[in-house]
């Protein structure tokens, strides 16, 4: 089962980053980090996906006319070869690649859009080379993923025991535990059941070390002391998690406080959707996507 859905997600990609006319690999841009693929003409927009993700978690906006999309691929995801990403961090120094693909590829300040990790990813970019970047959407991730974690007033140290045991774990379980956390992942992520079946091949593909040290520096990456350095627009599209015992108000409470260091903020609670909102309310997720990129 699994490897025909590995190979229907490897024929996505492939229709994707090869067979689409008018995509294209950067030309005279190397990274042993990161594979970056445009299509389209008009405004640059870089679409960064989430933790074991490709660029088939883009599918639902892979058709806009008008912009010219640049699909990022974290090297070690999605069955690809980790090389540089194999040991340490991943979201900081893919964040730095990306940074050096834009004035690489003399890209003049493009719009970013992150689906989790990507998110980390986006405003890590806006805050630390503001000049790479016009405007951001964050697509359901906080700036500090180790609240969710610990209890009120976490900090990156308290929450790196936890960090190293989640790592850990994923690291040392067998490869059937691993699958069914995997499987288990995916059904409370993604409602649609086409995507799903990418996004869990997606994620069999993957290495698993790489997603374990990636994980790992998600939830000890606390990037609110830096939100208030970004000086360009952004937009924040969250969910209330499925299974999660807390209440919309509570998730709007919770995205609130942790991006008040961020002026001009926009935060949009997306109903009827689960963590890939581009894939669950497609239209929803384009119409947010189309007034910030208008701004």
């Amino acid at each position: 089962m699994f490897r025909r859905q590995f190979l229907h997600a490897l024929a996505a990609f492939a229709g994707l980053l090869i067979a689409t006319p008018g995509l294209t690999e950067a030309e005279n841009f190397q990274s042993d980090r990161i594979i970056v693929v445009a299509k389209g003409s008009g405004p640059d927009v870089m679409l960064i996906p989430g933790m074991t993700s490709s660029p088939s978690a883009w599918r639902s906006v892979a058709d806009m006319p008008g912009y010219r999309f640049h699909y990022v691929q974290v090297k070690g995801f999605a069955g690809t070869k980790p090389e540089a990403n194999a040991q340490g961090d991943v979201s900081a120094p893919v964040a730095g690649e990306i940074a050096r693909y834009i004035k690489a590829t003399g890209l003049e300040r493009p719009a970013f859009i992150g689906h989790s990790m990507g998110g980390t990813m986006a405003l890590m970019i806006a805050a630390r080379h503001p000049d790479a970047v016009s405007k951001v959407m964050v697509v359901d991730q906080l700036p500090f993923m180790g609240i969710v974690y610990g209890p009120p007033g976490t900090t990156p140290e308290s929450v790196r025991p936890t960090a190293d045991r989640l790592r850990a774990g994923m690291v040392e379980a067998t490869p059937e535990e691993f699958q069914k956390r995997l499987e288990a992942m995916t059904t409370a992520m993604v409602r649609n059941e086409e995507q799903r079946a990418l996004v869990l091949a997606d994620a069999t593909a993957s290495d698993r070390r790489t997603v374990a040290n990636a994980f790992h520096e998600l939830i000890v990456i606390d990037l609110r002391p830096e939100l208030s350095s970004i000086r360009v627009p952004v937009t924040v599209l969250y969910v209330t998690p499925e299974g999660v015992p807390l209440t919309d108000a509570r998730i709007d409470a919770i995205y609130q406080a942790s991006y008040a260091p961020l002026a001009g903020v926009k935060l949009v609670r997306i109903p009827d959707s689960a963590h890939f909102i581009m894939s669950d309310n497609p239209e929803r997720f384009k119409a947010e996507m189309k007034a910030l990129l208008a701004e």
